[in-house]
């Protein structure tokens, strides 16, 4: 059924973003899949998957930075009623037409709402929150919608720190500074520079990607950011600081720069989320709307089942140790 999907994304300009085929083989290689629904000859809905391992069992579940995955539903215009079913009947045989599996875990499209045509078949469901913010009014009603720490931040990385923010597509000079990130907070990088080259070339050939760097006048590099974009939404990948200038302002001033680009190319600015406290509130003081979006999971095997639980009881101790 791939070779139906990686057809059907080739004339269906609906697919997201992050389920596009050539974003799959950048992030996922040869490890995805698809399913695909066929109504009266046409493709009606489609589901792409990731393939992974957990405890020894496999599992369906989120690639390395992608936002979201989930299904495909065909849209016709119909009763709101007559929309339910018609998602329900889908969904369903979608799913069913999934490889066996032990464990499921996607986030979905912040476009497909509805789930409950999975949890009548046992599925679970975490709502989860990302960010957005509509590019429609122009450069100057987004920078009134700021908070005014956020523009303090901006005015002085441009002024005071005399930082400029170049536009060559730097990755290797981006990859430095984000690793740096992680290694401040003692954390291994989730990812390969090789995984980034290939994003990297697969959205360069198709001119949706633009990296930010943020640099002073001896050539320090202090901040940077990782855009890409569909045709209607620009999407906030990845980000890095020196944390030896963090005080610079520059990360904002990235930020901003990114922004004022996509609002000549899209409608929208996805800040890709966070559930961390101090990270929600930075997005949040962009002006952003909070919107939710589906995390969806599936547990049949029972060493998965138990694994989770158990993750579940350690992470309530600690949280209960925290307060």
């Amino acid at each position: 059924m791939k070779d139906l999907y990686i057809d059907l994304c080739s004339s269906e300009p609906s697919i997201p973003f992050f389920c596009q085929p050539w974003w799959l083989d950048a992030v996922a290689q040869d490890s995805w899949d698809a399913v695909v629904l066929e109504k009266n000859g046409n493709l009606v809905a489609a589901l792409p998957y990731y393939i992974d391992g957990v405890a020894g069992v496999t599992a369906f579940t989120q690639p390395p930075l992608t936002q979201h995955l989930g299904p495909w539903i065909k849209k016709q215009e119909c009763k709101y009623s007559k929309r339910l079913a018609r998602e329900k009947d889908f969904l369903q045989a979608l799913y069913a037409l999934l490889p066996d599996y032990g464990y499921y875990s996607q986030k979905w499209n912040v476009e497909y709402d509805n789930w409950l045509p999975l949890y009548w078949k046992g599925f679970k469901q975490t709502t989860r929150y990302t960010y957005r913010l509509s590019l429609c009014d122009g450069v100057d009603s987004i920078w009134s919608g700021l908070q005014e720490n956020i523009r303090r931040e901006i005015k002085k990385a441009k002024n005071r720190e005399a930082l400029s923010v170049r536009e060559d597509n730097d990755l290797e000079a981006f990859y430095v500074l984000n690793k740096m990130v992680f290694e401040r907070q003692g954390k291994k990088l989730p990812y390969s520079l090789e995984l980034l080259r290939r994003i990297d070339e697969a959205a360069g050939k198709r001119g949706c990607r633009k990296i930010f760097i943020a640099s002073d006048a001896e050539g320090r590099d202090h901040a940077g950011l990782y855009l890409v974009w569909d045709q209607d939404t620009a999407y906030y990948l990845m980000g890095g600081a020196n944390p030896d200038l963090r005080s610079s302002g520059a990360t904002s001033l990235c930020m901003w720069e990114a922004i004022c680009f996509a609002s000549s190319v899209v409608e929208n600015f996805d800040f890709e989320g966070s559930m961390i406290e101090p990270v929600e509130r930075y997005f949040r003081s962009f002006g952003a709307i909070q919107t939710p979006f589906h995390h969806i999971t599936h547990v049949r095997s029972p060493v998965v089942g138990l694994m989770l639980s158990a993750r579940d009881v350690i992470d309530s101790v600690k949280s209960k140790k925290n307060q």
